[in-house]
């Protein structure tokens, strides 16, 4: 059974023959391995043209600054699933990236499309830019929803990484409207939020790389490749001194049972003293 359009069978990354394979129309041996390095690579691939200095700088800056973020959930999902499977890397990869959502990593794309519908707005109503994202706040404020890309649990006097990013593309010349539209949204959002709401990491990688020229439907595939390598040291890690039943087994003593036959929430039974 047919399911969807039938009329557009193309690819035009790659393919290959009997003697060649051809990624973008290079020569993968001849024009590629061993003369270009993978973050211009993974921008050739995607965009179909290599970047220039400023933009695999940027790029590089971003993939570095989120590759690694500690004992996240996503990281304790993969390091819990090799400690049962040893032999499935690639489950264990793949537990990790697919906990990689809304909040932890993925947010990176939340905010950056929360950038181009702040741009958007301001084109629609005909007004500035400054106008649009104070209206956009004020939205997010009665809604009683977060801010993408501002606000951070632990760095309330700002994110470190994000004000590094920022420094890096200015250094490299590169601004725009996405990060001037962060930069307006974080002198804003304290006042109208009424809570400290400095630029975090997830905002500043997607102004940054958008401003350098990266596409908005692409946005979601930085932190996915970046933290690919972070997973792939910790589940290295995780094979040599195995950690992953130890996380599981603090969860266990962490969590406290409140169902059938505990007394109703809070109630004390044997597992809430094992877990005191």
């Amino acid at each position: 059974m047919r399911i969807g359009k039938q009329d557009q069978a193309y690819t035009a990354i790659a393919t290959s023959d009997a003697d060649s394979i051809t990624v973008r129309g290079l020569d993968l041996c001849d024009d590629l391995i061993g003369k270009i390095d993978f973050t211009d690579y993974f921008w050739f691939l995607v965009l179909g043209e290599r970047p220039s200095r400023e933009q695999r700088a940027m790029m590089d800056a971003c993939l570095v600054a989120i590759a690694e973020h500690g004992l996240v959930p996503s990281v304790q999902a993969a390091r819990m699933t090799l400690a049962a499977g040893p032999d499935a890397w690639q489950g264990a990869m793949s537990a990790g990236l697919l906990g990689m959502g809304s909040v932890v990593a993925g947010s990176s794309e939340t905010a950056g499309r929360f950038l181009a519908e702040v741009l958007a707005k301001a084109e629609t109503d005909g007004t500035d830019v400054e106008t649009a994202a104070i209206e956009s706040l004020k939205a997010l404020k009665a809604a009683r929803q977060k801010v993408p890309g501002l606000g951070h649990p632990q760095h309330n006097a700002g994110d470190p990484r994000a004000n590094r990013l920022l420094e890096v593309a200015e250094e490299l010349g590169i601004g725009g409207k996405y990060i001037e539209t962060l930069q307006i949204l974080g002198k804003h959002a304290p006042g109208i939020i009424e809570r400290p709401l400095p630029i975090n990491v997830s905002g500043a990688i997607p102004a940054t790389i958008l401003d350098a020229g990266w596409p908005v439907d692409a946005l979601k595939a930085v932190p996915l490749l970046a933290r690919t390598a972070g997973l792939a040291a910790h589940l290295f890690e995780e094979s040599q001194r195995s950690i992953g039943f130890i996380m599981s087994h603090k969860a266990d003593q962490a969590i406290a049972y409140d169902g059938p036959g505990a007394g109703g929430p809070g109630a004390s039974d044997s597992r809430d003293q094992k877990s005191a």
